[in-house]
């Protein structure tokens, strides 16, 4: 099987030089347990391609360059080969993330440094234009943070979550109870990412993904400012529907979108998943949440958010003790119960991509990439198959 390679140039003081490809076995094998080679660049990007994705339809994939800020489209040559299609389009300071509508007519870029959210129109050809920048967030536990709805109901989404641990835990009963996040204990300061340079005392907005929901929806997290917002798609650019407050100095990071309904995110800064759904009115809640589990430690960051196949399980990365936290959904996919903390095989973990049987990891400091066989029983992934060196490795994208 074949794997896009996203990494960190010399100007963001990796060894990459463009989109790399990496081969699992044979490039025609339909899985990715086999051994592993890295053959080079599809393309030289002159920048970090420090994230890339594909169109749905296109053999064009999108890289967002976030050195200089900008998206490149990339249109496929080879079987692995890839040349510029169209010029780079500007987005904003440090854009990490792109992702692509399912109908392919337009993408959006978060970006770290300035919290941009920029909708851009990809035209039948798959090159992108017109970069509309959506409103900026506004800190929901700052002093220019809007009231609560007179009704009573908080309108961004936020729950006490100090009341609903309590309740949870009483539920839960002494056996369990440890696993109910301390929401309503005293809190401590908030963390601060050394990483990426996220202080909590001076807090400003942090994009960091974007995906697309049914319904025209788009969801867009932003870690700096704990926010989970939702869009309307519309040709003009995002237009605000609504956001869920996450807890104070958590860091949503990237999301999972379930076939439940429920919306999937993992926080940078607390290490935590929370799940989130649309009530019969349409507004979206926190309806569940968990620790990744014991044996996270200080200072440790989450960083990607996968699910298995059947959508039975999220796997989280988790940068510092260098793990990969293995999370059950239940019930409706609105409970979710940590099930195992194990060795990623790589140091940090930037990103990790599941295909059926094997994980994937990004080693971004180790510059490798590992692959680990998940069991079939337990979903849990076992200890590391193959390894093969990758410069600076921030993200794999499977290539058909």
């Amino acid at each position: 099987m074949r794997f896009l390679v996203g990494g960190y140039t010399a100007e963001s003081d990796g060894n990459a030089s463009g989109i790399g490809v990496l081969l699992a076995g044979d490039a025609d094998d339909p899985l990715a347990g086999g051994q592993l080679r890295f053959a080079g660049d599809a393309v030289s990007t002159g920048g970090s391609p420090s994230w890339v994705s594909s169109h749905p339809t296109l053999e064009v994939v999108y890289a967002a360059l976030e050195g200089a800020g900008t998206v490149q489209a990339f249109r496929r040559v080879g079987e692995a080969s890839f040349t510029a299609h169209g010029r780079a389009i500007a987005a904003g300071a440090s854009v990490c993330h792109v992702a692509v509508a399912p109908g392919g007519g337009s993408l959006v870029a978060s970006c770290w440094t300035d919290g941009r959210i920029v909708r851009m129109t990809v035209d039948a050809d798959g090159r992108p234009s017109a970069p509309v920048i959506a409103a900026a967030a506004v800190d929901p536990y700052g002093p220019d943070a809007a009231p609560a709805d007179p009704a009573g109901a908080d309108f961004t989404g936020a729950i006490d979550l100090a009341e609903a641990a309590r309740a949870l835990r009483a539920a839960a009963g002494d056996e369990y109870e440890h696993l109910v996040p301390g929401y309503d204990e005293e809190p401590e300061p908030a963390p601060v990412n050394t990483d990426e340079g996220t202080d909590a005392a001076s807090r400003v907005s942090r994009s960091h993904e974007a995906v697309y929901l049914a319904g025209g929806l788009v969801a867009t997290t932003d870690m700096g400012l704990d926010l989970v917002r939702f869009w309307r798609a519309t040709a003009a650019g995002p237009v605000f529907s609504q956001q869920v407050v996450l807890p104070r100095g958590s860091g949503p990071r990237h999301m999972v979108w379930h076939p439940s309904g429920h919306l999937y995110v993992v926080t940078e800064l607390s290490c935590e998943v929370f799940a989130l759904a649309a009530d019969v009115s349409g507004m979206w809640r926190i309806v569940a949440g968990t620790s990744l589990g014991q044996g996270t430690l200080p200072g440790d960051t989450a960083a990607e958010l996968a699910a298995s196949r059947d959508g039975s399980i999220l796997y989280a990365g988790i940068r510092g003790s260098n793990t990969l936290a293995t999370v059950r959904v239940k019930g409706a996919g609105d409970v979710l119960s940590p099930v195992a903390l194990v060795d990623s095989g790589v140091d940090w973990p930037r990103h990790h991509v599941v295909v059926r049987d094997t994980v994937l990891v990004a080693g971004q400091r180790s510059n490798e990439v590992a692959s680990l066989s998940l069991d079939l029983r337990t979903g849990v992934p076992g200890r590391v198959r193959h390894r093969v060196e990758a410069p600076s490795p921030t993200c794999v994208l499977p290539l058909s």
